[in-house]
């Protein structure tokens, strides 16, 4: 016989569950304090070593009193100083912070606020070396910096970090001069050491960073001369020896030197990221994946003439476009990249106008889109390892239509990975227009044709001829390319299957290099080196040849490129190489698209400049206004 339960019992099991929920609150009230305590070791921690070096500076200061007492010009030295002009301020500011410091001397200038941006998907690691998209390298950018920077308005490289530097006549030695008054965001002082280690750690092979070594095996050694010189040693000359030692990005040694122990922890990481720049992460070991939005704190150490406006850098991930557009319209974000085919209503639009500016250019280093074509799968040779099929695959890619279509004029076709206006560039090259017979002709030498009437071409042994073409699921204009594709394709009995992806995990794909085709851009620069993307030795696990494309003339010419420093003897081996390439075809290129930008007229100071739009560049040039101001700190 079953016995009921009574209201005694019903009672003893709600104070059961009771004292469940109180043991749960009480874990989790103990989990919060100690990640409160840990914040506070970790803040207190630091305050220590900004005592420390008061301590050191105030020290510093009275010996320089003390000198100063014993020279006769001193006191005349300190009532010059005094009476200084403020129009004379900028005279001590190196040219690297100019622009930034002459924002400053605007009558509207005010720190303070949030700058405010939108990432159209998910990051998987922020971490430096192991991360590998353009998103991750902007955040990284406004915490990690470099020996120089490129002056937007001249081109020429100048110093950060570096005060001045020296090239040897053989162009092999480069020794860059350090500032002495560069600290980390956590209070270290920044060293020749700190440059020795970041470039021994990156090439050392247990850490993830294939790419970044496929360009710094040219350097011989780095060595320290002192606290505050540092010695590159380059194996051969290389036309950007000065660039690639001069941008490398400074790791702090104190902070990554534990993970030579642990590789592993390091490249599985998702966020431990602290470098010297103006922010900083809150917790430099704390980001992860799962938090969504970035956001970066001002770093109150910051060595820099000038100290960045904004109190905050925050990136709201934001995957749908009409949801950016949306929260833009809100005011909850600073700036929307319109799609083409938005981008005129946007135009007309009375709310959007008034509270925008907007900016319509070809950016000087745009990026270019294309279409890989995967050579070599699992082992074995794919359909795409013949060129005649590749050059198919380009002839029937009808890319003016796509321009109009899709991108409504706002694009220009891209030949290949060097820039029109550049001198890399071969000019009597011409983009291959749609031709469907001269596609359906190199396909039939291959061996492919419709042998069973079903409308799809197949080879000898009855192998259809389709693929799957990955691409970012949601990417709006790239669905829509995807689709006209599909129908181009089928009339020459091409089957294109749509593969839409997330960002982690078509990274994850072109790591393995498991895919047949897939759709993406590069990054370009004012020089393009293209080793990393078509040089054969690259086509390995992690390397940045994920198409496996491998054709040694090629090999050949960007070697002897990569070394000739004259750039009158090194544009003709270029355009050598260019047009091995538009004979290959080992991508199709597809785009080079102009940026159409709305960004709110809060933000001020917004310039165009030989280097594009100056909004995200650093020095920071942007400042909001106090009375339009919204975010506290």
């Amino acid at each position: 016989m079953k016995k009921s339960l009574s209201g005694k019992d019903f009672f003893q099991l709600g104070l059961l569950f009771l004292i469940i929920i109180l043991i749960i609150l009480a874990m989790y009230q103990v989990d919060r304090q100690w990640q409160k305590l840990s914040s506070m070791e970790h803040a207190l921690s630091a305050q220590g070593k900004d005592m420390s070096q008061l301590r050191g500076s105030i020290s510093a200061m009275q010996r320089k009193l003390a000198q100063l007492d014993l020279q006769a010009a001193g006191k005349a030295t300190v009532a010059s100083t005094a009476s200084a002009k403020k129009g004379d301020a900028g005279k001590s500011v190196s040219r690297a912070f100019k622009r930034a410091w002459e924002a400053t001397q605007q009558p509207d200038y005010a720190q303070g606020d949030w700058s405010v941006s939108a990432l159209g998907s998910n990051l998987k690691t922020i971490t430096p070396l192991v991360s590998t998209d353009a998103d991750a390298s902007n955040v990284q950018s406004y915490i990690l910096e470099t020996l120089m920077t490129r002056d937007p308005d001249t081109l020429e490289w100048t110093g950060l970090i570096a005060r001045d530097w020296t090239i040897s006549d053989d162009g092999l030695v480069i020794t860059f001069r350090l500032r002495d008054d560069v600290f980390f965001s956590d209070g270290e002082p920044l060293d020749s050491s700190d440059l020795v280690f970041t470039y021994n750690f990156m090439m050392n092979e247990k850490i993830q960073a294939p790419r970044q070594r496929a360009y710094y095996e040219k350097i011989k050694s780095v060595r320290a001369n002192g606290p505050y010189e540092v010695v590159f040693t380059y194996k051969e000359p290389y036309f950007e020896a000065l660039e690639l030692a001069g941008t490398m990005e400074i790791l702090p040694e104190h902070f990554y030197s534990e993970y030579l122990e642990k590789p592993n922890e390091f490249n599985e990481s998702k966020g431990l990221l602290l470098g010297s720049g103006p922010y900083m992460l809150a917790d430099p070991k704390g980001w992860t994946p799962d938090q969504g939005n970035v956001e970066l704190v001002r770093n109150p150490r910051y060595w820099g003439d000038v100290q960045p406006s904004f109190d905050r850098i925050l990136w709201r991930v934001i995957q749908n476009a009409s949801a950016r557009l949306t929260t833009y319209r809100n005011g909850d974000i600073d700036a929307y990249g319109a799609r083409p085919v938005e981008y005129e209503k946007l135009k007309k639009d009375k709310q959007i106008m008034e509270k925008s500016w907007n900016f319509e250019y070809m950016n000087p280093v745009a990026s270019y889109s294309y279409l890989g074509w995967n050579e070599e799968r699992k082992g074995k040779p794919t359909i795409f390892a013949d060129k005649r099929v590749r050059q198919a695959m380009t002839y029937l890619t009808d890319r003016k239509r796509i321009g109009e279509d899709i991108y409504l004029g706002y694009a220009e076709i891209a030949i290949s990975p060097f820039s029109p206006r550049s001198e890399q560039h071969d000019k009597s090259l011409k983009p291959r227009e749609y031709n469907l017979q001269k596609a359906k002709d190199l396909l039939k030498e291959v061996g492919y044709e419709d042998r069973d009437g079903d409308g799809v071409i197949e080879d000898e042994k009855g192998n259809p001829f389709e693929f799957k073409l990955t691409y970012f699921q949601d990417n709006e204009d790239t669905k829509r390319m995807v689709l006209l594709l599909k129908d181009l394709y089928a009339r020459a009995g091409v089957k294109l299957i749509p593969n839409p992806q997330e960002w982690p995990v078509m990274l994850e794909m072109l790591n393995k290099k498991d895919f047949e085709v897939i759709t993406l851009a590069w990054t370009s620069g004012i020089e393009t080196d293209i080793f990393q993307m078509f040089h054969g030795s690259q086509a390995k696990t992690n390397g940045d040849n994920f198409i496996n494309y491998k054709n040694p003339a090629l090999d050949k010419l960007i070697d002897e490129a990569r070394s000739t420093v004259d750039p009158a003897k090194r544009m003709p081996l270029w355009r050598q190489a260019e047009r091995i390439m538009y004979e290959d075809q080992p991508y199709t290129f597809l785009f080079r698209r102009k940026t159409l930008a709305f960004i709110d007229k809060r933000i001020k100071n917004l310039k165009l400049t030989k280097l594009g739009l100056n909004r995200g560049r650093l020095p920071i040039e942007q400042y909001v206004p106090k009375p339009l101001q919204k975010y506290g700190k």
